[in-house]
């Protein structure tokens, strides 16, 4: 069957082959997590999966041209989970725990960079160019990944909190870190002054993002009152998204800023969390496509590709080192960050194990920093930035699952989910405990039978608010003529 898709595709039209394969990747997507769900893996690492094998390195049933010509799900699903990360940047959480999550965060993000420069360069002696950008790409945190774990797992508490700010501070601090690098970098391979633009051109591009996801925020608060229907609100949120990934396309900057901005400026405007809700019950088919275009984008085979090696050192040994080393140097900084600011022991321990996925801003300043450093430098610092960020995906959602467990952030044990104060019970057997966990749940559970999320709720309010107002008319013509 699949040398027969493999035959068919070349003789297919355009339209045809694009359709067949974005229906092959959602259909691999879902497949693989019917395998995945056996071995409790969270859904993110089945669509790697599923794109890898879809690949040109395996079966190589979808065409390089419609991976080539699929970048644009990048910044989608960046917007998407960038805008639902805004919602957690509530003024008032935000004068509780700012500045501790700023610490947490700069420590976390430093430490990283610090160990792999160090390793790189004194250790390895790699290239201090390739190892000051390669650091500073470490700083780095992937937010897609990590946030599909936490609406898998339904996930909840300070620690899904601080890791949510975390994640969306450490893109801030790896876009001003990659900025001075490849400063650094340029001025060391040129054996001149530094360059000022390099610096101060990316920074000055992600605050105007800044400043324009604000506005259109504020847009968006103004574009939906609230006797707007909701299958409209819909409509003109998801335009306005796409119209600020447009824009941060012109500007060639990313757009996971400004989607934060978004969702920051209309969550603390509006309170309104339904719209959140339904985005989020509207995006996973956008976030499926985007990781298994990530693991389509994967070749195991280009780590011994290209140059083959940085100086002296194979390339493949080079990212297992930066693989390994970013991973310890996240985990200590986080742990560090957390003592010094005085976080929860939950919190501290486990932080750092959600902070493993890197892909999205890290991808996107790779791919600047190879053509801006060109050559052999350039594409050994690409390639390896490509290769370690489908393995952090495929373990950091694992290690993400593994962190909200540990914290206690969800469970699927019966007796955290259903606490009984056992003092009352005397002697209990394990069949009265039984009955008073039942007993307990039944109290919890809403008037219904229906066991909705309220993500599915909220859409589902929207699609019955639309087909009454698709009905209303109807109805209305038909009394005029009675």
């Amino acid at each position: 069957m699949f040398d027969f898709i493999k035959n068919a595709m070349p003789e297919m039209s355009q339209a045809a082959t694009v359709i067949i394969s974005v229906a092959l990747m959602l259909f691999g997507g879902f497949a693989m997590t019917r395998l995945t769900k056996l071995a409790r893996l969270p859904n993110v690492t089945a669509y790697i999966i599923a794109g890898i094998l879809l690949g040109p390195f395996c079966f190589k049933l979808v065409p390089q041209s419609i991976i080539d010509g699929m970048d644009f799900i990048s910044d989608i699903a960046l917007a998407f989970i960038a805008f639902g990360v805004g919602e957690f940047f509530r003024l008032e959480t935000l004068k509780k725990s700012g500045v501790k999550v700023m610490v947490i965060t700069v420590f976390e993000a430093c430490m990283a960079s610090a160990l792999v420069f160090c390793v790189c360069y004194f250790v390895m002696k790699l290239d201090f160019a390739f190892s000051t950008v390669l650091a500073a790409l470490a700083a780095a945190t992937a937010p897609a990944s990590t946030m599909m774990t936490i609406r898998q797992t339904g996930a909840k508490g300070e620690f899904v909190d601080t890791l949510l700010q975390v994640i969306a501070f450490d893109d801030v601090v790896g876009l001003v870190a990659y900025s001075i690098a490849i400063s650094i970098a340029l001025a060391s391979t040129a054996g001149s002054g530094f360059d000022a633009s390099v610096i101060w051109l990316p920074i000055v591009k992600n605050i105007i993002a800044l400043a324009l996801g604000a506005l259109f925020g504020l847009l968006m608060k103004l574009l939906m009152p609230k006797k707007r229907s909701t299958d409209n609100r819909l409509i003109i949120s998801v335009g306005i998204l796409f119209t600020f990934c447009g824009i941060c396309a012109l500007l060639d900057v990313s757009p996971l800023l400004g989607c934060m901005m978004i969702g920051t400026v209309y969550i603390n405007l509006t309170d309104d969390k339904k719209l959140f809700l339904q985005l989020n019950y509207f995006s996973p088919p956008i976030l499926l496509l985007f990781f298994v275009r990530s693991g389509l984008g994967f070749r195991l085979d280009a780590l011994a590709g290209g140059s083959g090696q940085v100086g002296t050192t194979p390339l493949w040994i080079v990212g297992v080192v930066y693989f390994a080393v970013r991973i310890v140097g996240k985990y200590v900084g986080a742990y560090v960050g957390c003592l010094v600011t005085k976080k929860d022991k939950s919190i501290r321990n486990y932080l750092g194990l959600a902070l493993i996925p890197q892909a999205g801003v890290a991808i996107g300043l790779a791919a600047l920093g190879a053509r801006t450093l060109g050559g052999e430098t350039g594409e050994a610092l690409n390639t390896i930035i490509l290769a370690s960020s489908v393995l952090y995906e495929m373990i950091g959602p694992v290690a993400a699952k593994l962190s909200l467990s540990l914290s206690k952030s969800y469970s699927t044990k019966l007796e955290d989910i259903a606490p009984i104060n056992i003092e009352e019970v005397h002697q209990p057997t394990e069949v009265e405990l039984l009955i008073a966990r039942i007993q307990a749940i039944q109290k919890e559970l809403p008037k219904h039978n229906e066991e909705v999320s309220a993500a599915e709720q909220a859409f589902t309010e929207a699609a019955e608010e639309q087909l009454e107002s698709l009905q209303y008319p109807r109805r209305r013509g038909m009394m005029n003529r009675m």
